[in-house]
């Protein structure tokens, strides 16, 4: 599912008009707001995932008050303040503001956002959403009176402006109920499409960095994480069946299938766990019935394990005591003796995990056995962390441990021990994703572009001088 990554995940730019002493709202100031009006905009934004972008980079902070930092391929992208706070946040917006904010992606102040929010998905959303969001955002957040950083890109990315040309070609009304659909699945639709954005994530991007619809829930790099294919292929989400979609969303964990890191694991650990059952039903059975889009083979987590080969515990004692330098020294690089050295400890030797699968098995995975290793580099590079309920899911990060030489390898046994034996994965790969990624062809292109722009430039002044000249004569 979306992992999130990633840099396109959501938020909401919100208003609030009633004020205390320091000229911000607060929930105190609710009791002429119905109720139920607040806690429908509260369960909106959850299913919104306003909290994943919009939080502190403490863990500490007051929600909704911005800060993180969100790497995108152009640049690291600040999280704004989007409590009710009239200096530092969103306290002076309208209504109207705060629509023309998520639907069009254009502030108070008339600066366009870049699509970091998914305002795109957001434009689909129906006026009475956007009314009780606005509510809730208005009176049931505390304000937070604390400035967040400027975003700052680098040039030509900094010129908001430019983001009218792309609105131009990718900005859509991007819901639309269906009548000959049935109840369940347009509320699917709008669950995915509108207030869940999963094809910000899940959908690959042109040349120009907007969604290709032809390719819809077809599968993407974001952050390094591969958002895998979510169509009804076999290669995507073809063999699951509805209710393990639904113990997915809710919980990042379907046993002997999958395990949500990344930026999925934010959105489930922000938001999908508290959607209703009735509702992650909804986006299951709309998800089952989406066209397919072939990606590769099918994919198959029911094989039966490969017999592993012993290993000398000899081998093992250097890298079993506290010394982080007893993998980081970078001089080992047989992946068997790293595997057994840091990860058997919890996913076995023989790959199986624990019996009741809280280590999980990396034989009947998806990180292993789909059509790339992305995911599984990620996984040992920034470990896997997600919160459900009363429990949390960690596993450790080796980014800072093992050099991607040793990540390679490991990597590389663990696939072809467990998982894909046709996967190969190279230290290049591995400093690739370690940096965010492929670099999109964009960004590649811009010092050409910019290059050519100049050009194309001083050709056209020269061309007036002339004419100027010429005239002259």
């Amino acid at each position: 599912m979306r992992l999130p990554s990633s840099w396109l995940l959501g938020v909401a730019f919100m208003f609030s008009l009633a004020s205390h002493a320091s000229g911000a709202a607060s929930p105190s100031n609710a009791a002429n707001v119905d109720d139920e009006l607040i806690q429908q905009g509260e369960y909106l934004a959850r299913a919104a995932d306003c909290s994943a972008c919009h939080r502190p980079p403490e863990e500490s902070g007051q929600p909704f008050a911005g800060g993180y930092v969100i790497a995108s391929p152009m640049g690291d992208i600040i999280a704004s303040n989007i409590t009710p706070s009239r200096e530092y946040g969103i306290g002076d917006y309208s209504e109207a503001q705060f629509k023309r904010a998520l639907t069009e992606g254009i502030r108070a102040d008339g600066a366009h956002l870049y699509p970091a929010m998914p305002y795109t998905a957001y434009s689909g959303l129906t006026d009475d959403d956007i009314h009780a969001l606005y509510s809730y955002f208005m009176h049931g957040v505390e304000a937070v009176d604390e400035p967040t950083p400027e975003t700052s890109l680098p040039f030509p990315f900094n010129l908001r402006v430019s983001m009218a040309a792309w609105n131009f070609l990718f900005l859509d009304d991007a819901y639309t109920h269906d009548p000959e659909q049935s109840d369940t699945l347009n509320r699917g639709r709008y669950l995915v499409d509108t207030l869940g954005h999963c094809s910000a994530c899940h959908t690959p991007r042109n040349a120009l960095m907007g969604e290709n619809n032809d390719r819809y829930l077809a599968g993407a790099n974001v952050g390094g994480w591969y958002a895998p294919n979510i169509t009804s292929d076999a290669s995507g989400i073809g063999n699951w069946s509805v209710e393990e979609l639904v113990q997915y969303l809710r919980t990042g964990h379907v046993e002997n299938q999958a395990q949500a890191g990344g930026g999925m694991a934010e959105a489930i650990e922000h938001s999908l766990r508290y959607l209703s059952d009735e509702d992650l039903h909804s986006m299951a059975v709309y998800l089952k019935q989406v066209p397919p889009t072939a990606t590769g083979p099918a994919i198959d987590v029911s094989q039966a394990p490969r017999e592993v080969e012993p290993v000398s515990p000899a081998t093992l004692e250097p890298l079993r005591n506290d010394d982080p330098q007893a993998m980081s020294d970078g001089k080992r690089t047989d992946g068997q003796t790293l595997y057994n050295g840091a990860c058997a400890s919890c996913h076995q030797i023989d790959g199986q995990g624990t019996d009741d699968q809280f280590y999980p098995s990396l034989i009947h995975n998806t990180a292993t056995q789909g059509p790339n290793a992305d995911n599984l580099i990620m996984s040992v590079l920034q470990g896997v962390h997600r919160e459900i309920d009363d429990y949390t899911v960690a596993m450790p990060a080796f980014g800072e441990q093992l050099n991607d030489e040793q990540i390679a390898a490991v990597s590389n046994y663990v696939l072809s021990q467990f998982g894909n034996p046709e996967l190969d994965v190279d230290a290049a790969r591995v400093t690739e994703l370690r940096q965010g990624g492929p670099t999109p062809l964009l960004v590649k292109a811009m010092p050409w572009l910019m290059a050519a722009g100049v050009i194309f430039a001083l050709f056209v002044l020269g061309l007036i001088v002339f004419l100027i000249r010429r005239k002259r004569r």
